[in-house]
């Protein structure tokens, strides 16, 4: 399984910018997506998920900025970042999960599958 995430980069604050994520070596339509982040000094966190059957969960301090959304043509996981601030500054990771139940969503461990991550520098 390989999780190639992609779109980073160094924006303003207030500026939108969309990343995304190709998954391999699995069955995409079967499986949760999430993103999580990791601010530099940080633990990680959970950004957003959708879940197989298309579902979303995001974080609070994300939500109404952030849209996560998948396309299973394209095995591919996307997320639409607008309003963006200096505290969004961080390395997003994908992940993936075969088994991710409502309850767990959130947890990193609900996870199998990581990818390297990209870093979102954002500038005030």
């Amino acid at each position: 399984v390989q999780l190639q995430a992609s779109g980073g980069g160094l924006v303003q604050a207030v500026d939108s910018l969309r990343i995304s994520c190709a998954a391999s070596g699995l069955t995409f339509s079967r499986t949760s997506m999430a993103w999580f982040r990791q601010a530099p000094g940080k633990e990680r966190e959970f950004v957003a998920a959708i879940r197989w059957v298309g579902s979303t969960y995001y974080a609070d301090s994300v939500k109404g900025r952030f849209t996560i959304s998948r396309d299973n043509a394209k095995n591919t996981v996307y997320m639409q970042m607008n309003s963006l601030s200096p505290e969004d500054t961080a390395v997003y990771y994908c992940a993936a999960g075969s088994s991710v139940i409502l309850a767990t969503v959130r947890l990193d461990k609900s996870y199998d599958y990581w990818g390297l991550g990209t870093l979102v520098t954002v500038s005030s």
